[in-house]
């Protein structure tokens, strides 16, 4: 989608159609959404008076402007109450506007910000929730069809201000956004791609050339230089299949990494997940292609640290396996010693991702962070804890669970705090090893223990796990979200880096 920031009155701007939008409960509406309705003689006070047009969050209504202005068509977004109004309203607003622009058919629509007049928004944060919500909103996933896609499409954005003060401030916005959702997006398509395309060498190459194309460092580890590091719980789970194990190490900042502040991102990538020999049930396991959501966010968030040049030492880890059946494949009753020198027992195949997350967030411990976060769709127990509502987060340190659920809150991809208590460590007790990767077949308590289960190989204090498996892909499509795979915890992440302070 091509997005330009234009100088002028949004009277005279033309386009197939203009967004203009409204606070609930308004009557008669003000600044940009008055001067248009003013000039439709009132037509917008009418639908409000009908009842027609609320301002209830992401309410839209259309109306014909019969020559009266440039542009044949106006949208009218709601933004919910203003006392309740932040970015997150901005980018339900923009998403569900954008929306209806295209099932209008609209090829250039025009808009104005939602929320930098009287909604008090920053104009930067405004047009960086416009853009990004936009953008998000209008990806298609790939797909591998014969005949292709012929609905018209949005194919151009222009954001309309009056006050020539807020241009750069809008452009600036404009293309954090931009970045953002891109880099969003490249997380959800990998995710998309099918996994007899997608195997541990593909995603390897993937991000191999998009660190050329953003200048980041990047060094891919083979099986070989694994076992060299005692790396053999990882490698435990890539032992049943055909298609070789990646570990792909990105740096942004590589060079000053002594100089500014480290942060180590590390990303669960299971290509496929049949669950091994404690195989899943058939009905939705074509699906587990997404379960390297988490390496592909990590690869996602180091684009948008690289495109930004954000001041900081950024490591990404991902670990990429594939977890299959052969005679060389894993069994339960197995016992693997890891990088740190810790055994663990396998009591479940179906519990590989908090093992090849063992051997990585070991490597982590090299890089002496100031924090270590992984992200993984690791458990089905979160989905019946949280349900699609939010994404588990485990921490013990009290100053990264701040930060993160701060960067939560602006970003609308809410974490909710979960306990790490003590007595978990007891259900992962092996009579025969340091650990075992499943609390089998007892069910209860299974978000923490798999927690407590990583935490046994991190040698960092400020450590935190987000488990995204509720979250990662949705069935039904919402706002910035459409069916399949969401890149949920690209925007938290990215927000995170760049308001990381001291």
């Amino acid at each position: 989608m091509n997005i330009t920031i234009q100088h002028g009155n949004i009277l005279d701007v033309q386009a197939d159609l203009l967004i203009v939008n409204l606070f609930e409960g308004v009557q008669a509406p003000g600044g940009a959404t008055g001067a248009v309705d003013k000039a439709l003689d009132g037509a917008i006070r009418q639908v409000i008076a009908l009842g027609e047009c609320t301002g209830k969050l992401g309410e839209t209504t259309l109306l014909y402007t019969l020559g009266r202005l440039p542009t044949p068509r106006v949208l009218v977004v709601g933004l919910g109450p203003a006392a309740e109004f932040d970015g997150h309203q901005a980018r339900v607003a923009a998403a569900k506007a954008i929306r209806a622009a295209q099932q209008a058919k609209a090829r250039h629509v025009a808009t104005i910000t939602h929320g930098a007049g009287i909604g008090g928004m920053d104009p930067v944060d405004a047009a960086q929730a416009l853009v990004e919500a936009s953008l998000l909103e209008m990806h298609q996933t790939p797909t591998y069809r014969s005949e292709t896609e012929t609905e018209p499409r949005v194919t151009s954005l222009t954001v309309v201000e009056f006050q020539a003060s807020h241009i750069p401030l809008l452009e600036q916005g404009a293309r954090l956004g931009r970045i953002v959702a891109e880099s969003a997006v490249f997380a959800r398509d990998l995710a998309a791609t099918p996994s007899n395309i997608a195997t541990p060498s593909y995603i390897a190459q993937q991000a191999e050339a998009m660190a050329a194309e953003v200048g980041l460092s990047i060094q891919i580890l083979e099986q070989e230089e694994m076992e060299a590091l005692g790396m053999h719980i990882l490698l435990a789970v890539a032992k049943g299949s055909d298609s070789p194990p990646k570990f792909v190490i990105l740096e942004h900042n590589k060079d000053r990494a002594q100089e500014l502040p480290t942060l180590v991102l590390v990303g669960k990538g299971v290509t496929f997940d049949t669950g091994g020999y404690s195989l899943k049930r058939a009905e939705g396991m074509w699906k587990m292609k997404y379960d390297m959501s988490g390496a592909a966010n990590v690869l996602g968030i180091l684009r948008a640290a690289a495109l930004l040049d954000l001041p900081l030492h950024v490591v990404g880890l991902t670990p990429l396996v594939e977890n299959m059946i052969n005679g060389h494949a894993q069994k339960p009753g197995d016992v693997y010693r890891g990088m740190t020198g810790k055994t663990m027992e396998v009591i479940s195949t179906d519990a590989e991702g908090r093992m090849i997350l063992a051997d990585a967030l070991a490597y982590a411990g090299r890089y002496q962070a100031e924090a270590v976060i992984d992200q993984a769709t690791l458990t089905g127990a979160i989905s019946i804890a949280l349900g699609k509502q939010a994404a588990g987060l485990f921490t013990e340190d009290e100053t990264l669970k701040a930060r993160l659920l701060a960067a939560a809150q602006a970003t609308g991809e809410r974490l909710w705090p979960m306990p790490m208590y003590d007595e978990y460590k007891e259900a992962i007790k092996s009579d025969i090893a340091d650990v075992k990767n499943s609390t089998m077949p007892e069910r209860g308590a299974g978000v923490s223990t798999s927690a407590k289960f990583l935490q046994h190989f991190v040698e960092q204090d400020a450590w935190a796990h987000l488990d995204i498996a509720n979250m990662a892909w949705t069935e039904k499509a919402r706002p910035m979200y459409p069916k399949g795979p969401t890149g949920f915890g690209v925007r938290l992440l990215v927000q995170l880096l760049r308001t990381w302070g001291p």
